[in-house]
Order: structure tokens, then C-alpha cells, then sequence
């Protein structure tokens, strides 16, 4: 057998060693001056060795033959079930990836990442010198935001962030989604849907402030539930919500939808939406419908309606919008009709723009997806050593807050914009705008209510 046949060859190798260990020492110690044993003595007691060894290697060729027969034997019998595999402690270890900001996920389906923006802006208005409104050089802390996102198990997700500029936290985003296919389920505080400006992150806007009827019609995240499906181009978002959390309670309620049509030609990305809001506010309710020029940083706002007694809002809006290549091109309007108790016809205010965009470095293009605008990314930022994205814009903004003997005043508004994004996630834009205004809220000396105004913004953002 062959593990008797290793145990012979052992046996010879192990007894050939002892025989030569011995004469080795022997001829070590002929140079010492202590004094050895005779060799008649040593040959004997060598032999003894040699005996006790192959008496113990015998044993051991005994028991290897008995190993081999059981090994025999247990091969025609079924083995044994095998012991349950302890867990693997991998799968168990969260893996981290990194995308601005560590984002952490766990087997399972639990996730979670930090988030956050910086905006700093600063400027100068220039207003008319009769009217004796402050203007000049202004700065501004615009966004200092700070949340946590991430993903629970059964197709759930979460989303909370604070804004702490000025010194206060104001919570923005605070809900929890279901995901199941093509439906998504909001609950919480967060946008309802009135248009691609608005939903679009203030992040990825071309000028430094959206639209100018987007800050006048009050658009802002508020309490609500909500339901988003999506299937292919096709893409219909409704929720039922009440205020905005700092406002609350409250007894003001509103019902908004929207839905999105954005299909693909070729290279050339589609869009085409509608919205609605209407709402219900509680008795005693007021509104008031202002805007500044072009940036926040003045508190200057030459549109604004008097405080209005109002029962409902019906608000109403559409929007198209092409990206393909480096170019892109976008439109959107809304109109804006309150009630309001006692008065005959009730106002209808308007607000719109058509925007142009084109991106000066090669490779350069918007990101877009599901119905909003997204992140640029640089074909060659500055990191890798190219140049960064580089993009210009040019934008016709128009507001008209005068309707049924309500005199807000009209914008005419044109704008342009040079932004440079060095990398993923920071970013510089400067603005210009020239406004013309009719009918204002501030009135020349002589009582003219037509005046123009410049102004120049600038923004430097960094975001993870």
C-alpha cells in the first residue's frame, strides 16, 4: 500500500540519521579535552536506539494501514451532510463608495449619505439715483445646506436637510419615499409641481435665481403626500399638500399635478410638460405677489402687488424644453388667477421665459432626467488637467403683475449668463440683466412709474 510503502522509506531515512548523527558528534568532540566513553560502549547503546526506533516506526506502519482500510470504506458509504457555512463576514461588511461625499451601503438594502451646498454670492444693483432706493454693492450667505440621504429595506428611501443660513436652521427637505417599478410615494415635506424651473435644483439653474415668476406666485416645498409614475417618455407626478412646515398649522390646502412627455429623437433630448395648482385658503387669507431683479441679494423688489384678500389660487403652466449635443433651449409660462371676495373679474397674473444655452468646451452638455434639469459634468475638469466646462446663456424673463385694477407692475427682463464649472462639484456663474419695468411698485419724481435698472451677479458654489 502506498502509505505503507512512505512509512518503510521513512523508517530507513530516519534510522540512516541516527547512525550518522552519532559518529558526527564523535568526530565534534575528538578535538575537546573532556573525556568520551569507550567505543565498545557507544556501539551498544546505539544499537539500543536503533531497536526503540524500529519498534516505534512499526506502530506507526500499523496504524497507517488501519487509516487507509477506513478511508476504504467510507468512500462507498454516502458522506456525511456538511456543517452549515458560517455566515460570510463580507457580505455583513458595509461598503463604501465615494461620489463628493462618502455614501455608505449595507447587504440588505440600507444606505445612507451625507449632503450639502454652498452659495455665496455678492453683486452690484443699479437703480435709478431719483428714486433714492438702496442699491450698490451687496453680498449674501445665499444657500449653507446640510442633509442625509439614503435607502431602508423594502423599497423605501429617506431625504432630510437644513438650511442654516442666517444663523437659524429651516428644514427644506424632510420625507420618506416607496418605490415599487415605475411608482414612487412621497410623504413629507417637499416640492409639488409647478414646472420644470422649480424643480429643477437651484444647483444646476443657469442664472443665480430662477425665474422671476417662480419666486412671485410663492412657489416652495410644503407639507404633503404625493405620487410619481413613470413609464418610459411618459411621466405623471400629483400630491395633495397643505404649508410649508414653518408655517404651519394651518388650515391652507392645495391640490397640484403634473405630467411630462419627454421622448428621444436620435441624439436629441424632448420635453414637454403642464401643470396645475389650486388651492384653498382658509378665511382671512392674504396674498401678496413680488419679485427682486434678477438676484437676492437686494431687498429691493420694483414688482409688487398691494396685499390681496384671497379665498383660492388657480395656477396653471406649461413647458418645453431640448437638449442635444452642447446646445440646449427651454421655455416655460404660468398663469395666476385668485379669487378674491368682493372683486369682479378676479386678477390673472402672468409670468413666463424662453431661455437659449451652449456649452464653449467639447464634450460639454446639460444633464437632464426625469422631467427636470441635472448636473453638468466636465468632459475635461481642471482635476484631470483640462479646462473645465465652460457655458453661456441668454435669457428673456417676462412678469406682468397688472390685472382687473391690481397694479403690481411688468418686467421685461434680459439676461445672460457665463458659467464655468471646474469640476463635478463646484461651480462659478456671473449674471448680467437689464430690466425694464412698467408700471413699478417705486415711482421717478415726476411720478413715472417706467423706469430701467442693471445688474450684475456673481456665485461661487461648491456641492457634495
Amino acid at each position: 500500500m502506498a502509505l505503507s510503502r512512505m512509512a518503510g522509506a521513512l523508517a530507513h531515512g530516519l534510522i540512516a540519521s541516527s547512525v550518522l548523527v552519532p559518529a558526527s558528534a564523535t568526530a565534534q568532540e575528538a578535538g575537546s579535552t573532556v573525556t568520551s566513553a569507550s567505543p565498545d560502549n557507544e556501539i551498544a547503546a546505539l544499537r539500543a536506539q536503533v531497536a526503540a526506533l524500529e519498534a516505534q516506526l512499526a506502530n506507526l506502519s500499523a496504524r497507517l494501514d488501519g487509516l487507509q482500510a477506513s478511508q476504504a470504506e467510507g468512500a462507498a458509504s454516502p458522506a456525511p451532510a456538511a456543517a452549515p457555512a458560517a455566515p460570510s463576514s463580507a457580505a455583513a461588511t458595509p461598503q463604501t463608495s465615494f461620489a463628493g461625499a462618502p455614501q455608505v451601503r449595507q447587504a440588505g438594502g440600507w444606505s445612507f449619505k451625507p449632503f450639502g451646498r454652498l452659495n455665496i454670492d455678492a453683486g452690484l444693483t443699479d437703480l435709478p439715483d431719483a428714486l433714492g432706493r438702496g442699491d450698490g454693492f451687496s453680498s449674501e450667505m445665499r444657500r449653507m445646506r446640510l442633509g442625509v440621504e439614503g435607502d431602508i429595506p423594502g423599497g423605501f428611501g429617506y431625504k432630510a436637510e437644513v438650511d442654516f443660513t442666517g444663523g437659524a436652521a429651516e428644514l427644506t427637505d424632510a420625507y420618506v419615499t416607496y418605490r415599487n417599478g415605475g411608482l414612487t410615494l412621497t410623504a413629507g415635506q417637499h416640492n409639488n409641481f409647478q414646472g420644470m424651473e422649480e424643480l429643477t435644483s437651484s444647483r444646476w439653474s443657469t442664472f443665480i435665481e430662477r425665474a422671476a415668476f417662480t419666486d412671485a406666485f410663492g412657489f416652495e416645498r410644503r407639507l404633503g403626500l404625493s405620487a410619481q409614475y413613470s413609464d418610459g417618455p411618459v411621466m405623471l407626478q400629483g400630491g395633495v399638500f397643505t404649508d410649508n412646515v414653518d408655517d404651519l398649522p394651518a388650515k391652507n390646502w392645495s391640490v397640484d399635478a403634473r405630467a411630462v412627455y419627454a421622448p428621444k429623437r436620435g441624439e436629441t433630448q424632448l420635453h414637454f410638460g403642464a401643470s396645475l395648482h389650486m388651492a384653498d385658503l382658509e378665511p382671512g387669507s392674504t396674498v401678496r405677489y413680488r419679485q427682486r431683479p434678477l438676484v437676492h441679494f437686494t431687498s429691493e423688489r420694483p414688482l409688487a402687488t398691494p396685499t390681496i384678500a384671497a379665498g383660492r389660487e388657480f395656477g396653471a403652466g406649461v413647458e418645453a424644453a431640448m437638449l442635444s449635443g452642447r446646445w440646449h433651449a427651454n421655455a416655460e409660462a404660468f398663469w395666476q388667477n385668485v379669487t378674491v371676495p368682493g372683486l369682479a373679474p378676479d386678477p390673472t397674473f402672468f409670468g413666463g421665459f424662453v431661455e437659449v444655452g451652449y456649452y464653449l468646451t467639447n464634450g460639454d452638455s446639460r444633464g437632464y432626467r426625469s422631467g427636470k434639469w441635472e448636473r453638468t459634468r466636465p468632459a475635461r475638469g481642471v482635476d484631470a488637467g483640462g479646462p473645465g466646462a465652460w457655458q453661456i446663456n441668454l435669457r428673456y424673463d417676462y412678469l406682468d403683475l397688472v390685472d382687473a385694477g391690481i397694479a403690481g407692475g411688468q418686467q421685461d427682463g434680459y439676461f445672460a449668463s457665463l458659467i464655468w464649472v471646474p469640476t463635478t462639484y463646484t461651480r462659478l456663474t456671473v449674471n448680467y440683466g437689464h430690466l425694464e419695468y412698467a408700471a413699478a411698485a417705486f415711482a421717478l419724481p415726476g411720478g413715472s412709474r417706467k423706469w430701467n435698472a442693471d445688474v450684475l451677479g456673481v456665485r461661487g458654489q461648491v456641492d457634495f
